[in-house]
């Protein structure tokens, strides 16, 4: 499931939205080494990274732009690449829009999250958060869909899920809050979402009865 054998053609065709975020997370990296440095905070808050500071308050915009900045090109690669892999599949399950609406909901949520629980000044920026609740979907639907994930790509998911968070605790600098606020956000929103198309299709049912009825 998360082999990516497609031709980077394949790829751009097959998942556009995972495509255009890692194009917006390169231009943006660009952008801000020519301007500064992506590790120079005054370059971070003008682009639009979240931030905590004495006497200031973020303006909401930041919840959303903060997901596509990134400080410094390991932290830009370590996130293109997962999303390069593992965002992909989902989506293909969840259709071009619905993954997005998800994946911006779950950065949210992660920033959310972070700005609540941070007792200290920080500036923060990355796609983490709604990488985290890719993960989560996957968690989700291992547990509630097992149908759709095959053994190995399960284990692969709960795997990446465990040593991603002994990281965040262990290492310095890595905003455990987004991750985790991420990670919630999307159970929260795949169970929504299951519900939802579960609806969807118990009204279905209900109205192909209905017909075949009145066409008797």
């Amino acid at each position: 499931m998360f082999a990516r054998r497609e031709s980077l053609k394949q790829y751009v065709r097959l998942y556009p939205v995972t495509t255009t975020l890692i194009a917006i997370h390169l231009l943006l990296m660009a952008a801000m080494e020519v301007y500064g440095s992506s590790k120079d905070t005054a370059t971070l808050l003008r682009f639009g990274a979240m931030f905590d500071l004495p006497g200031l308050q973020p303006e909401p915009w930041r919840y959303v732009s903060s997901i596509f900045l990134h400080i410094g090109f390991e932290h830009l690669l370590f996130n293109s690449f997962a999303l390069y892999v593992f965002a992909a599949p989902l989506e293909r399950m969840l259709g071009s829009w619905r993954y997005a609406v998800f994946y911006l909901i779950c950065g949210i949520i992660g920033n959310l999250a972070s700005a609540w629980l941070h007792t200290d000044s920080y500036v923060g920026a990355g796609a983490s958060g709604a990488i985290y609740g890719v993960y989560a979907a996957y968690l989700y639907l291992s547990v509630f869909r097992k149908d759709l994930i095959d053994y190995q790509s399960k284990q692969t998911v709960r795997t990446i899920v465990i040593i991603g968070f002994v990281y965040s605790i262990l290492i310095p600098n890595v905003d455990i809050y987004a991750h985790g606020g991420g990670f919630v956000g999307g159970l929260a929103v795949s169970a929504i979402l299951t519900l939802f198309v579960k609806k969807r299709k118990s009204r279905g049912s209900e109205g192909d009865q209905s017909g075949t009825i009145e066409g008797n």
